[in-house]
């Protein structure tokens, strides 16, 4: 079991880096939503922590990026949650998946020989400059989307992406950004249905 989940490790910390050598650091999103398969207009939108309670600087940076994506659809933030056509709750977390040593960019090949009375003598090693141990981070968003009027769940959906250490774009605002622009890409979608967005 210990060695499954370490290949498993080690398969996603090559698959991340891939990603970060051909799409400048950004690892893709897979998205999964559910809906009733009836039109959602647009109106006016409450955004909300799922916990009900305060609300700390990482979560607001989420409340605020799906805000943000779904006012660009036309679903126009209000503050006034009585007053709102729809409420959508919203809940992220970001756990560490582990730690992988990554291959070190350069490699130096080392090579000798001598030769002494018709013996010949070769010897060679391959010197690694720059390996680094980093961690896999999981960030994962989720949404749910409620008509006030009669407190129905007609839409969620959930994200989530994988990063390798500190690389680009994954400072929690453009992680927020990312997942959320993801999440409700082709809105409403089509339900149970995961996809991957690039």
């Amino acid at each position: 079991m210990k060695t499954r989940a370490m290949l498993a490790l080690a398969l996603s910390a090559a698959a991340l880096a891939g990603c970060s050598t051909t799409m400048g650091g950004s690892a893709p999103v897979d998205v999964t939503r559910y809906h009733l398969s009836q039109p959602i207009p647009a109106g006016t939108l409450a955004v909300q922590p799922v916990s009900g309670g305060a609300v700390g600087p990482e979560a607001q940076l989420y409340l605020d990026a799906v805000a943000a994506t779904m006012g660009g659809m036309g679903f126009a933030a209000t503050a006034d949650s009585a007053k709102a056509d729809y409420l959508a709750t919203v809940d992220f977390r970001r756990t560490d998946r582990g730690q992988v040593r990554t291959r070190p960019p350069v490699t130096i090949g080392i090579g000798g020989g001598s030769f002494g009375g018709n013996v010949g003598v070769g010897g060679g090693a391959s010197v690694g400059i720059g390996s680094k141990t980093k961690t896999i981070y999981a960030s994962e968003l989720s949404v749910q989307l409620r008509r006030r009027g009669d407190n129905t769940v007609i839409w969620e959906g959930k994200a989530m992406t994988e990063a390798l250490g500190a690389s680009d774009g994954t400072q929690p605002a453009d992680t927020a950004a990312k997942l959320s622009n993801a999440l409700f890409k082709g809105f409403p979608g089509q339900s149970g249905i995961t996809i991957t967005v690039k």
